[in-house]
């Protein structure tokens, strides 16, 4: 269906291509992966023919259609959101608009001598708007809107009064309600709830056309994608399989071109020293001739580029006493709307407590009356002895200063740390090289909110209390965040929609229901194999 032949590409002075080439075939479900900045939108923007490639050629079929999703979803104003999603079906949503147009002249007093030519072409039009399911498509559109998490509210609302995440899922709910022959979705779990992430897998699974995607979430990855294509060094990759098997198959590639290389080497010297040895006798001269050629021949093997994995030791923690936080009688409500009514709940040292419940439970409002950020209209919130609180919000980046650079920023935090750790500590959260000396006000969210991360870390509490920590995160940045975690001697309290982080750093759930709260000893793996389910509101 598309094909990528031989094609080069440079961003100013960055080689992203060189003479790459892929395919997307019909039916292949494709994860596009590669570190930040290898291209991966450049590569989506000249598939949809936005950006040309400098040499080589994107050739799709023809006839064939196309949806691509972005972050980039433009102006949304002035209409509901279930008009938004519709108006990106193609010819059915100018079918009717039409159709709303004739309707609203056939009730207009003024063009009553027009009545007969509307009525008749609004006969025409409404024949038009059933003929390409129109009436099916307002109903399918709302469909894909609830699996993303929308109210009824919400979906007829005015599309403008929503923020950035949920405008992105309309622009993404316009993809899907499109199914188009080949989805171009670039990080669709983004901006994403547990729920919505789990029906949104669903729906790829089942859908029947091509699709190419990136994404930061390696369970959602793994369990989609059949097929990896991975941008490495201005080279496009293929492997068959999922995320999990293109990593077990670059390491072993990788382990045999290293001992191809180490191989070739010690042949290398053997015949330099022969050579070296034996260049001054005459007697030698046809034999040391020879294999001079012979080395001119040899095609060098390189040594496997290493890939820039950095691991981080994290100071450990000051010890706290053993209760941790004690929640008493808490009541809390939002006008009418009761969050919690009598709530109590005690954390204990060495606790990891993963906070699950559908959208506006109240989960981040449970973080926020730990660290009273919030108030309770009732009851008390005791932290425990020797607790060090560290807190990480979405609006975390509050705290940066925008003049600053990066490193300037974590010098001024830790006047006494030194400038390499400092350093180190940047790399592992992405800053390599001269990032470090971006002005904060120029960072992007995700950026952002990895300094303030990194910053909490380097000199780390003992009760840690994470609200999404792992929302712009890469995937190799989220690896050294569990690991990082793994070893935490303290307590942690979080909520997060990534399954993989989840799985590897709860040992204890607190389910926040309508009805109350439910715990689960045993983490989040445990949970999902006693209820049955991945996430509240979902069945099993």
């Amino acid at each position: 269906m598309i094909r990528i032949e031989n094609i080069s590409k440079q961003n100013s002075h960055r080689l992203l291509y060189v003479e790459a080439s892929a395919a997307l075939n019909r039916g292949e479900k494709i994860g596009l992966v590669g570190p930040n900045g290898a291209g991966k939108t450049t590569l989506f923007r000249m598939i949809t023919g936005e950006e040309l490639p400098d040499e080589g050629q994107v050739a799709v079929e023809k006839g064939v259609s196309i949806g691509y999703f972005n972050q980039d979803v433009g102006e949304m104003a002035g209409r509901s959101a279930v008009a938004e999603v519709m108006d990106g079906a193609g010819p059915v949503s100018q079918v009717a608009a039409e159709l709303h147009e004739l309707e609203t002249a056939m009730s207009d007093p003024e063009r009553m001598d027009e009545m007969e030519a509307i009525i008749e072409r609004y006969g025409e039009v409404q024949a038009r708007y059933e003929e390409l399911d129109g009436y099916g498509l307002e109903g399918r559109a709302r469909e894909v809107l609830a699996g993303l998490s929308f109210s009824q509210d919400m979906m007829d609302g005015d599309v403008g009064k929503l923020s950035g995440g949920w405008k992105m899922r309309v622009a993404l709910a316009r993809i899907l309600l499109m199914r188009p022959d080949v989805m171009l979705l670039d990080e669709p779990s983004n901006h994403l709830d547990l729920e919505s992430l789990i029906w949104l897998e669903n729906f790829l699974k089942t859908y029947e056309g091509a699709l190419l995607m990136t994404s930061h979430d390696r369970e959602f990855m793994n369990r989609i994608v059949n097929k990896i294509i991975e941008i490495d060094a201005g080279s496009l990759n293929s492997y068959s399989g999922d995320y999990t098997f293109y990593e077990r198959q670059r390491e072993q590639n990788e382990k045999q071109q290293q001992a191809q290389f180490e191989r070739q080497q010690a042949m290398l010297a053997k015949e330099i020293k022969f050579i070296e040895r034996f260049k001054a006798r005459a007697s030698h001269a046809a034999q040391v001739q020879s294999r001079v050629k012979k080395l001119d021949k040899i095609d060098r093997v390189e040594p496997p580029r290493r890939r820039q994995t950095v691991s981080f030791d994290f100071q450990p923690a000051p010890r706290s006493g053993e209760d941790v936080v004690n929640i008493k009688g808490i009541r809390k409500a939002y006008g009418s709307r009761v969050i919690y009514d009598g709530l109590d709940f005690m954390i204990r040292r060495r606790e990891r407590w993963c906070i699950m419940g559908v959208n506006g439970a109240g989960k981040s409002t449970l973080l926020k009356l730990v660290t009273g950020a919030t108030q309770p209209d009732a009851g008390t919130v005791t932290i425990g002895a020797s607790v060090k609180l560290g807190y990480f919000a979405q609006h975390a980046m509050d705290v940066l200063d925008g003049d600053n650079t990066v490193l300037g920023w974590l010098e001024e935090r830790f006047p006494k740390a030194g400038q390499a750790p400092l350093r180190a500590l940047s790399g592992c959260f992405g800053f390599s090289g001269d990032d470090v000396e971006k002005r904060c006000r120029v960072l992007s969210g995700g950026e952002k909110a990895r300094l303030v991360m990194a910053a909490m870390l380097f000199d780390p509490p003992n009760l840690l209390v994470l609200d999404e920590p792992t929302n712009h995160l890469d995937i190799d940045t989220k690896e050294m965040l569990i690991k990082a975690l793994s070893g935490f001697e303290g307590t942690m309290l979080f909520v997060s929609h990534d399954r993989h982080f989840l799985g590897a750093l709860s040992n204890r759930v607190l389910e926040v229901t309508p009805d109350g709260i439910e715990r689960y000893e045993g983490g989040y793996l445990e949970y999902v194999e006693r209820t049955g389910r991945e996430a509240p509101g979902l069945h099993g």
